[in-house]
């Protein structure tokens, strides 16, 4: 995992729990199929794909009451 990207995915969803349950769902997706919100050119690993989704806004959040 890219500490750049970790960095600034942190700055998007400050809660550090939030986070890791947003990137491991995503991560899920991405692992049983589901393609990528963003296009690259270099080859990231798939925790780096979902920081880099939450990073250009691709994806988001909602907190339940």
């Amino acid at each position: 995992m890219r500490d750049d990207y970790l960095k600034e995915a942190n700055k998007i969803v400050p809660d550090p729990n939030i986070l890791v349950n947003l990137v491991s769902r995503r991560v899920k997706q991405l692992k049983y199929g589901q393609k990528p919100l963003i296009e690259t050119l270099e080859r990231l690993d798939l925790e780096d794909i979902a920081l880099r989704e939450i990073i250009e806004g691709k994806i988001s959040y909602e907190l339940s009451e």
